[in-house]
């Protein structure tokens, strides 16, 4: 997520500059085939050409929503981990005890247990963040290979030092009991659940402290599936193509109309609606582009959640919870910018 209070100029040319310049180029050729060349019938009644706009601008208006439901809601749902983990901490603490081991051995349990709860949010992280086919980075061509450098430049490729192999290679001990499944995360759970089951049998936690301990296990495949299904479902491509097609249709037209409107002011009126144009033009991109780049919360550029940075806070607190001190830096913004 960006963490800066205002986009600056360079962030908006960053994002959007690309679409002045064709939009530039449309606008400037419709005013020098109406004054230049004299094809005044390209221009079109102004009636119209406001209400397409006028439709347009609420078409847009429900897409943001929508789309800024499904990033909240997958910033809720990361909320909900954050909170289950340090119950999930809090409880293996305090319930794992035995007269019958050594204080060793129950160190050993609990740090396995939270160990591997470590592990399962970096997979899930991993999982939730390979590529789908409908969104920005598998796009073909031109615009799939601006977006691979975006995610690069101004996304999860800023972060890599913080995921070096011998940083987490700890909490993957016992990776080769799930390396070989489909959904890693999901049996990464099922293993913790199957390790509570035998903790209580051999009367290392009590049944009470079992039930509780499994009920945030739930959770957490609750949050699992949730993030899943945003992931997986995306946003119902009639209303995103639609809300595409209708913006390019009016930007089409918004010239035609304005042309001769402008005109009327004089000699000079159609030169002065170029960048009058260019500027409701890109607006409209604009309102576009933030609608698409926000109903992909999981993609890894900068407009998605902090997946990360929510990971290493988790992964802090867990430590703590367990006694070390030898604990990680929290994750900081990269030219402004938290991921």
């Amino acid at each position: 997520m960006i963490v800066r209070k205002s986009v600056n100029l360079r962030g908006l040319i960053e994002f959007a500059g690309f679409h002045i310049i064709w939009i530039s180029t449309y606008v400037i050729l419709v005013a020098v085939l109406y004054q230049v060349v004299g094809w005044t019938w390209v221009a079109i009644p102004w009636v119209p050409v406001s209400l397409i706009g006028t439709a347009v601008a609420f078409y847009l208006g429900f897409k943001n929503s929508q789309s800024y439901d499904r990033l909240w809601e997958a910033r809720k749902i990361w909320g909900g981990i954050v909170n289950s983990s340090r119950s999930w901490g809090a409880m293996v603490n305090a319930s794992i005890r035995s007269n019958e081991i050594s204080e060793y051995e129950i160190k050993e349990i609990k740090t396995q247990l939270i160990y591997r709860h470590i592990a399962w949010l970096y997979t899930l992280r991993e999982q939730l963040l390979v590529p789908t086919q409908w969104e920005h980075v598998s796009l073909r061509r031109h615009f799939g290979t601006i977006n691979i450098k975006r995610r690069d430049q101004y996304g999860i490729g800023l972060y890599a030092e913080y995921l070096s192999p011998k940083q987490i290679n700890d909490y993957f001990s016992d990776k080769k009991l799930w390396e070989n499944t489909v959904n890693n995360a999901t049996q990464i759970i099922n293993i913790q659940t199957k390790t509570l089951a035998d903790l209580q049998e051999h009367k290392k936690v009590d049944l009470f402290h079992q039930i509780e301990l499994q009920k945030i296990l739930s959770d957490f495949f609750v949050f699992q599936g949730q993030a899943e299904r945003i992931k997986k479902f995306p946003f119902p491509r009639q209303y995103a193509n639609s809300s595409f097609v209708l913006n390019i249709m009016f930007i089409f037209l918004l010239p035609l109309g304005l042309v001769a409107e402008f005109s009327k002011l004089g000699d000079y009126g159609v030169w002065i609606m170029i960048p009058f144009a260019i500027i409701v033009c890109w607006v409209y991109v604009m309102m576009e582009l933030v609608g698409d780049y926000s109903e992909n919360p999981f993609e890894g550029l900068m407009n998605d959640i902090p997946m990360l940075s929510m990971c290493r806070t988790i992964e802090i607190d867990l430590l703590e919870i367990l006694g070390e001190t030898d604990l990680p830096k929290p994750i900081q913004p990269i030219n402004d910018i938290l991921l």
